[in-house]
């Protein structure tokens, strides 16, 4: 079974639970209410992590940026209509330059 984790026009909340919630925050001072937000900002990039995807569950990064405009990086499935974040940091200079880039268009 294959999800199409690039619409996420479906979606009716996040999917958290205490061990993603503090990883993110511990390992890149990234609150979860922070990695929310670059779902409602645009404008957001969604790419399919091909290759960390399985057939039982699709993986994609989010690229945008915070209400502070922070640019962060995203990694997600979605689960029951919910994003459930895999983990989320600051973009990389690799990933700042494609978004900025791809942004300008």
């Amino acid at each position: 079974m294959s999800f199409d984790c690039l619409n996420i026009d479906s979606i009716i909340g996040f999917d958290w639970d205490n061990g993603n919630i503090l990883k993110n925050e511990i390992k890149h001072g990234l609150k979860w209410q922070i990695i929310e937000e670059v779902f409602f900002n645009d404008p957001l990039i969604l790419l399919e992590d091909t290759l960390h995807s399985s057939n039982e569950e699709c993986r994609c990064a989010a690229l945008g940026f915070t209400n502070e405009k922070r640019l962060i990086s995203v990694i997600f499935t979605k689960r029951s209509h919910k994003i459930r974040v895999i983990s989320a940091r600051p973009m990389s200079q690799k990933e700042r330059s494609f978004y900025e880039n791809f942004t300008k268009i």
